[in-house]
Formats: structure tokens, C-alpha cells, sequence
């Protein structure tokens, strides 16, 4: 902007963008202390809990859900039964380890991929095998869903950022590096366990632009 011969610089430093997402990089681990149809009861580090405030979103297990209430190392969420129904949050009972992840910040390092939180399916492990340093996790995955994965690209499991090794009809493999797989729940995990999926956004508005040409 600029009047006469001064030239005024607009001032952006007021712009909030309030939009909640993460990266899929897990921060902190949790333990369920209770849960009820519709409210979680979790157990964590007392430094993230420090963190939360009520109406706080936090991804727990890849799912974004609101901080209702805390209390030292402790905090709840409420879900609704769509949530229960479409996520692992309904085999969840006390003691169940849990990714926690807080919400993306300007200040973030972006080192993971874009995570919404909003679960598309839940999948089940079909087999871990150790090779090397790593572990190989196998999954399954929906026909509908797996058209928006490829080798080499990315897929949010139980919130964790991971990256897609090789893909078949019904399912796909990732590795786990020793570090993800002592800092997450993976090292907790068992065949057939259920497990939240996300894929990359980016793929489905990529097919929507194709559709609409």
C-alpha cells in the first residue's frame, strides 16, 4: 500500500491460521487408565500433560480428539460412538499403550507428512518379522484405500508416519526402525491387532482434480 510517497507494509503478523494437523512424528506415550462409552481416561508424561489445556486437540492414536478435563499426569477425552465404530478406540481397555501426538505448531519441524486425524479405516496387522535392525510390519488394507498408496510414499498408522515398502491387492508392508519401534506402541503390538490407517491426503485431492478435468 502506498500513500503519496510513503510506502505502507501490511502488517500480517495478526493472521492466525487455525487449523489443526500433525506430522506424524509421536511425541509421547500414553497408557488408558479408564474408559466409559464415551469418555477416555489416559496416563502420561506429566511435561505434556503440562501441554493440554481443555478444548486442546491432541492425536491419539492417529485420532484427533479434544482434551475435556486433566490432572497432573493425567488427562480425558470424549469420543462419540461414530468414533468408537470406525477406529481402534473400541478394543481399547486399561492399560492398552497409546501414540500421543500434539497438534502441528509454526514452530514445528516438519519431519513426518501431513496427518489430519481423521482415521479412514482401521486395518489389521498380519505379520512382524525381524530382518536385521528392523522389524517388517504387514497390514491389511481395503480395496478403496489402496489405491491412494504407493512404494516409497507415505501412510499414517496409529498416527505414526511410515513409509510404504511394498503394496499388494489386500495389504501393504512398512519398516521399523529400532528408535520408532521403542518410542511408539509398535513394540507392544501382536498380530491381528487392529490399527488405525490414514493415507496421504494429497492423494485424494490429486484424484479429485483428475476426476473433475
Amino acid at each position: 500500500m502506498q500513500t503519496g510517497s510513503e510506502v505502507i507494509k501490511p502488517d500480517y503478523s495478526y493472521v492466525i491460521i487455525y487449523l489443526t494437523m500433525f506430522t506424524g512424528i509421536i511425541t509421547h506415550l500414553g497408557k488408558v487408565q479408564k474408559k466409559s462409552e464415551s469418555e477416555l481416561t489416559i496416563k502420561t508424561d506429566t511435561e505434556l500433560v503440562k501441554k493440554l489445556t481443555k478444548g486442546t486437540s491432541i492425536a491419539i492414536d492417529g485420532i484427533c480428539l479434544t482434551v475435556v478435563s486433566k490432572k497432573a499426569d493425567i488427562f480425558s477425552i470424549n469420543f462419540m460412538p461414530e468414533t468408537a465404530k470406525k477406529t481402534n478406540i473400541q478394543y481399547f481397555t486399561t492399560g492398552t499403550e497409546i501414540n500421543l501426538e500434539l497438534p502441528a505448531t509454526v514452530d514445528t519441524l516438519f519431519s513426518g507428512h501431513i496427518v489430519q486425524g481423521h482415521i479412514d479405516e482401521t486395518g489389521k496387522i498380519t505379520s512382524i518379522v525381524e530382518e536385521g535392525n528392523s522389524r517388517i510390519f504387514s497390514f491389511t488394507i481395503s480395496k478403496e484405500l489402496n489405491k491412494y498408496i504407493v512404494e516409497k510414499g507415505s501412510i499414517a498408522v496409529n498416527g505414526i508416519s511410515l513409509t510404504v515398502i511394498s503394496i499388494s491387492k489386500a495389504g501393504f508392508t512398512v519398516g521399523i526402525i529400532p528408535h520408532t519401534w521403542r518410542y511408539t506402541m509398535l513394540h507392544a503390538a501382536k498380530v491381528d491387532d487392529v490399527v488405525n490407517l490414514e493415507v496421504d491426503v494429497l492423494a485424494k485431492y490429486i484424484e479429485k482434480l483428475i476426476q473433475h478435468k
